[in-house]
């Protein structure tokens, strides 16, 4: 397993136990590598041994050397452990599952690349830049907005959007300082696509799509931050089957064992691959838990040799229920941090809400997440300009369901010119009372506050600061207030029903796709 820090969280954990518990049950002694005391599988009862060892190569070969294992599993514990696979199998260690040459094909770009091209997938067009001219290059023949990344990065850390030359000369200057060397990876950024993420799991010769979530948030939010929900909501039934078809064929190809993600953008109807993962990824226990298929148990299993049919495994499941993930963050322990979200992910767990229809279910993740919808009191709206037309639905909306409505000059024009009111309140420069004291003395019960410059000292950023500290929820993307919308109607007009995970189980259906 690995260490857990902001990028490569918890949900890792949760995949290693799950490969210990099913393999014991198996007949097999399992062995733990883990440094982490705050993990379940560094408990003395989830395997036969603990090594309380750093995860570097010399450890692992130490453990190896004593123990003589029968295959080493790496693709449960996060980046850490897999970035091991090649100098162990150098150096004569089995590692079972997906092969390290496999897992270097989707890491690296030229081979991946080729990959796509001989499957004849779409991918945002791309390069790899080590000077600040071939990344100006790459920039002028593919065209802004784009995401710019260092190489082999957890989290999506140092990941950002840039949307003009000084950004990308300011952004890779840093960049070549920080990993001399090393290449900036270099994507059009696809702006207004759907994100998808898709999990599946193989036994190298028959693959099974155990989940496919669809993004609340539109792509440029890091995965890991963004809430999702299974099965997807809006996506038509020709693009679920082409993922379906995409994450096969992608499998086949690497020659997984075990599992796999896939991230895909969607962008008027036609699909993208972004990045694909031979391994664990962080959706596995919201997945296994939101379709009652134990993904992880399932991946050992075909490891170490036991087929998918031998385990029973030959439908897809496709849940009655609707199941939302959201992330939850910090930021409430960083006074004064801005919370706008973007490629660079920033939350430390994840919660879940499940209903019998969407809106409830979302309703329910962010009261798991204590950012709960209000039911009643004053909303505040300020968005960018690109916004102000998208805004007007949400904002009638509101007030048709008794919301008093505050904004900001220009959002309050652009709501009156649509006929939907709100009264206008001073910009904090303009003197007081302002939002800052209407928040502090408990006057506003939501904020929607879409970003038109992002940090902590802007006049916004103060606004999402404060609004987090005082704990009132604070929606940043248009995509998240039209469903807390949706959110607030289903809490006004039905009753809330709680029921127990194992109840909402039946036998797995396929899906109508």
């Amino acid at each position: 397993s690995g260490p857990n820090r902001i990028g490569q969280g918890i949900e890792f954990d949760y995949c290693c136990c799950q490969a210990a518990f099913a393999l014991r049950e198996d007949g097999f002694q399992t062995v733990m590598v883990n440094s982490n005391p705050e993990t379940v599988s560094t408990d003395y009862d989830t395997s036969d041994e603990l090594f309380f060892e750093p995860l570097t190569v010399e450890d692992v070969l130490n453990i190896c050397d004593r123990i003589k294992p029968e295959g080493v599993i790496v693709q449960f514990g996060g980046q850490t452990p897999l970035n091991l696979a090649r100098a162990l199998e150098l150096a004569g260690v089995p590692i079972i599952g997906t092969s390290p040459a496999s897992i270097d094909a989707a890491e690296d770009r030229e081979q991946f690349d080729a990959l796509l091209e001989r499957l004849k997938l779409r991918r945002p067009p791309n390069g790899s830049a080590t000077s600040l001219d071939q990344a100006q290059g790459i920039a002028h023949r593919i065209g802004y907005p784009l995401l710019v990344r260092p190489s082999f990065v957890l989290g999506g850390r140092a990941m950002q959007i840039v949307y003009d030359d000084e950004s990308l000369a300011r952004y890779v200057a840093e960049a070549v300082d920080v990993s001399p060397g090393r290449p900036v990876l270099i994507d059009k950024f696809l702006e207004d696509a759907m994100e998808v993420d898709v999990d599946a799991v193989s036994d190298g010769r028959r693959t099974i799509v155990g989940g496919i979530m669809q993004h609340v948030e539109e792509a440029g939010i890091h995965s890991g931050d963004s809430a999702c929900a299974i099965p997807p909501q809006t996506l038509p039934a020709a693009v679920i089957l082409e993922l379906r078809e995409s994450t096969y064929a992608l499998a086949r190809e690497l020659g997984v064992c075990g599992l796999m993600n896939v991230q895909y953008a969607v962008k008027d109807g036609q699909v993208y691959v972004l990045e694909v993962n031979p391994r664990a990824s962080r959706t596995v226990p919201f997945v296994s838990k939101a379709t009652g298929v134990p993904l992880a148990r399932i991946a050992a299993r075909a490891m170490v040799g036991v087929s998918l049919a031998e385990q029973g495994i030959d439908e897809e499941p496709w849940p009655k229920h609707v199941s939302v993930k959201e992330s939850v963050f910090p930021f409430s322990k960083f006074p004064g941090v801005d919370i706008v979200l973007g490629p660079e992910m920033r939350s430390t767990g994840e919660v879940m809400g499940i209903d019998d229809d969407f809106a409830m279910a979302f309703a329910k993740s962010q009261m798991a997440a204590s950012s709960a919808l209000p039911r009643e009191g004053t909303v505040f709206v300020s968005v960018s300009e690109r916004d102000k037309r998208a805004i007007v639905p949400v904002a009638r909306k509101l007030k048709e369901m008794g919301f008093r409505l505050v904004a900001t000059a220009g959002t309050a024009r652009a709501l009156a010119e649509e006929g939907v009111e709100a009264e206008l309140i001073r910009k904090l420069q303009e003197g007081r009372p302002n939002l800052l004291d209407l928040i502090a003395n408990d006057g506003i019960a939501l904020v929607i506050n879409t970003p038109s410059g992002k940090g902590a000292r802007t006049d916004e950023g103060r606004i999402r600061a404060a609004a987090t500290s005082h704990g009132v929820p604070c929606i940043t993307t248009i995509a998240a207030a039209r469903i807390a919308v949706q959110g607030i109607e289903a809490l006004r007009t039905r009753p809330m029903r709680v029921s127990a995970l194992q109840d909402r189980f039946h036998p797995a259906q396929l899906s109508p796709a």
